[in-house]
């Protein structure tokens, strides 16, 4: 049976006593809402369906920002990202909030206010570390009770994919023109489709130039493929001098992005940017003839719709084929 009483002018404790249940006490500035609080729990542990929010209503996102940082952020590939994500929230209006308080409107409210500095993918990135924030505490962490609000709004229209393909003569001008680290880069990074950070991270202990492969260990999506190796990227890296770190590359991910970027803009090369190599080079195996399946084995794409977004066919090359 529940006990309300009255501590000082605006305060309404409630305190619900039942067998095999833990005690449960809230206060409320009205009685009505106590009343309506206590009738709720009630009726739910009448019904047997009672699940406390005792450790939600006591935990703030902030809190449990921090221990997600510690506990998950470390096991996943992405953790820098999602290290600096997690920074953003902690500063936000919602994260002195209790995890039981924070609903689908009030996260509603963050996308919307982010939209307006931000790049849905960015905000899309953000609310996908707090829905499985909400997941991990509430099937790991005991917050069995807690409804995870990110479930109950829409997520950011995502952009439609790049389209940027190279035009006739744009390779050789920055083949011609990239510095002597980054020339081959360019050069792997279009035979083989890998990622940037795919290329400055492979080790010769990984590439087999008799066999003609590369295997690398980590991705993107944390799973390890074996890439294959055209007779022209053979040849790129035969050329290149052996390094007494074991690295193929001499350029870092960040360096060679900021070279690129050096490079396309001394050359006046419009809206192009290092990673729609990869779509160029997606694009170019399946013109080679290359079915669906054995492009994802290269490219490392899971769905077709993935591969999808990063394959541009031209009409006139399809025209050739039709005849």
């Amino acid at each position: 049976m529940a006990s309300i009483r009255k501590r000082g002018p605006y305060q309404w404790q409630v305190k619900i006593r039942r067998r095999g249940y833990p005690l449960q006490s809230k206060t409320f500035e009205t009685e009505d809402d106590a009343k309506k609080w206590a009738r709720l729990i009630e009726s739910e542990m009448d019904r047997g369906i009672f699940v406390s929010q005792a450790e939600a209503e006591r935990t703030t996102l902030a809190d449990a920002l921090d221990r997600y940082r510690r506990e998950i952020t470390p096991g996943k590939k992405g953790g820098k990202q999602e290290n600096s994500r997690i920074n953003i929230l902690s500063k936000t209006s919602l994260a002195p909030r209790f995890l039981a308080t924070i609903k689908g409107s009030d996260i509603a409210k963050y996308r919307d206010e982010r939209l307006l500095e931000r790049s849905p993918i960015t905000v899309n990135n953000e609310l996908i570390l707090l829905s499985h924030l909400f997941t991990v505490a509430r099937k790991e962490w005991g917050l069995e009770g807690l409804r995870n609000p990110v479930s109950d709004i829409r997520k950011p229209k995502q952009p439609a994919g790049r389209e940027r393909r190279l035009l006739p003569g744009e390779e050789e001008q920055l083949l011609k023109s990239a510095p002597v680290k980054l020339r081959p880069i360019i050069v792997l990074a279009l035979e083989t489709a890998m990622r940037l950070g795919e290329l400055t991270e492979l080790n010769w202990n990984n590439v087999d130039l008799t066999r003609k492969i590369a295997h690398l260990t980590e991705t993107k999506n944390g799973s390890a493929r074996t890439v294959p190796l055209s007779s022209r990227a053979i040849l790129e890296l035969k050329a290149i001098p052996r390094r007494l770190d074991g690295k193929v590359f001499g350029y870092s991910s960040n360096t060679s992005s900021k070279a690129f970027a050096a490079l396309v803009k001394n050359l006046k090369l419009e809206d192009l940017r290092f990673h729609d190599l990869r779509h160029e080079a997606t694009s170019r195996l399946f013109e080679k003839g290359l079915n669906p399946m054995e492009v994802a084995s290269i490219t490392g794409h899971k769905t077709l719709q993935m591969l999808q977004r990063y394959t541009h066919l031209r009409a006139e090359d399809l025209a050739v084929k039709l005849g």
